[in-house]
């Protein structure tokens, strides 16, 4: 029974879940210390799926429901991306798309003190960490990691943020490193900060390389791996395109006659940037 019960266990990872179905049996798995993930809860001796997705698991003990979602539910651990909404003596507010605005305490950074308090203007971009989300009460975050240090949470300056899905977000941080990342950190230098609520910022040396990177990661959500790498190439070979096409047509051009040259490249039939993209956001640094 113990066997039949784990080979099932087994046999659900990587496997579509819905909310209700039990996807583990603790009674046959006494020896073993299991870590539960978003999208699963303990019933006594049963791990049933909250919500419908794909069961994961990842070594030593970790099982999870991955799916994708714009809603966010914050869970102890998560890095995310959190924006300044409001600052108070002892806090600062940050919006990270959850239910609740959660708040920051002033000391909640490596040597934090009465006499440091960092000062955060409205709308300042943080990389944070969740280190309480009770039920019915606000999430507490903190700039340091498990040890006190800062590592690599704080102020994300410059660069440009957008939106996703808690799933696509979650690939983005995946081992080994998502298809995209590979593909794209292989011709391109570039920063980048995923938050599991499911914003991602990126920074690069120039503006069309930050644009190209964040639009490749946006396609790249309903997309295979192969797929992904095809896409990145593509999406190179036609930034080269416009480069080239820039830096040899229109250096010369009066003003009047460039503001009328460039929209008819970006936008027309066959622009080479967006041709079989129809997500790929036109560069208004270009416009």
């Amino acid at each position: 029974m113990e066997t039949k019960s784990s080979s099932s266990s087994a046999n659900l990872v990587d496997q579509l879940v819905f909310p209700g179905d039990v996807v583990l049996d603790l009674s046959s798995m006494t020896n073993h210390t299991i870590k539960l993930g978003g999208g699963l809860r303990q019933d006594c001796d049963a791990i049933s799926a909250m919500k419908a997705g794909i069961l994961r698991f990842s070594k030593p003990n970790k099982y999870w429901v991955e799916n994708s979602q714009k809603r966010y539910v914050p869970r102890v651990e998560d890095s995310v991306l959190g924006i300044v909404v409001d600052s108070r003596s002892d806090n600062f507010l940050v919006d990270i798309k959850g239910p609740a605005i959660a708040f920051l305490p002033v000391l909640a950074f490596e040597g934090g003190t009465r006499r440091n308090i960092p000062k955060f203007e409205i709308g300042t971009l943080l990389y944070l960490r969740v280190v309480k989300a009770n039920p019915g009460m606000n999430p507490e975050l903190s700039c340091t990691d498990a040890t006190g240090k800062a590592a690599e949470f704080g102020t994300l300056k410059e660069g440009y943020m957008f939106e996703c899905t808690t799933g696509l977000s979650r690939r983005l941080l995946s081992s080994p490193p998502c298809p995209v990342l590979d593909a794209l950190g292989k011709k391109l230098s570039f920063e980048i900060a995923v938050g599991l609520n499911g914003r991602v910022w990126v920074n690069a040396a120039s503006p069309h390389t930050t644009i190209l990177v964040a639009n490749a990661i946006i396609n790249s959500e309903t997309l295979s791996g192969a797929q992904q790498r095809i896409m990145v190439e593509k999406l190179l070979q036609k930034i080269h395109i416009i480069c080239w096409f820039c830096h040899c047509n229109l250096v010369s051009f009066p003003a009047h006659e460039v503001r009328h040259q460039i929209p008819i490249l970006l936008k027309g039939e066959h622009s080479p940037l967006t041709e079989g993209h129809d997500r790929l956001s036109t560069p208004s640094y270009l416009m």
